[in-house]
């Protein structure tokens, strides 16, 4: 049990929602480039920046290499998520983005303990 459990597995499994995120920005980035924030300029090219990022960050889990800075780089994103995207739903009064919110802080929480307990 200790083998299936162990830091590298766990790695790769963490790395698949990254994966699928990526790839659902890259197929569907018209319909996603509404939650691109008005004040940032280029619109789309974002969703297709964000999905390669995604997977990019996810390789290098599931590859290890580079797992520190892939670590910390994810969880980057996913703060800047959290500030950009998902905190001014809820502060406007739309509860049901709190879902999306306690996603990405798990998901920041998550490749933040990774990067950090990675070796260089």
């Amino acid at each position: 049990m200790n083998q299936i459990l162990s830091l590298g597995l766990l790695r790769v499994f963490f790395a698949i929602p990254f994966v699928v995120f990526g790839v659902m920005h890259l197929m569907a980035a018209d319909k996603m480039q509404g939650m691109v924030p008005s004040f940032i300029p280029g619109g789309v090219i974002w969703v297709y920046i964000t999905g390669v990022l995604l997977i990019l960050g996810a390789s290098g889990f599931v590859i290890n290499k580079s797992v520190q800075l892939a670590g910390y780089l994810l969880g980057g994103l996913m703060l800047i998520f959290i500030l950009t995207i998902h905190l001014p739903v809820v502060i406007g009064g739309d509860q049901n983005g709190m879902g999306s919110l306690l996603k990405d802080l798990s998901l920041m929480a998550g490749a933040l303990s990774i990067g950090s307990s990675s070796s260089k």
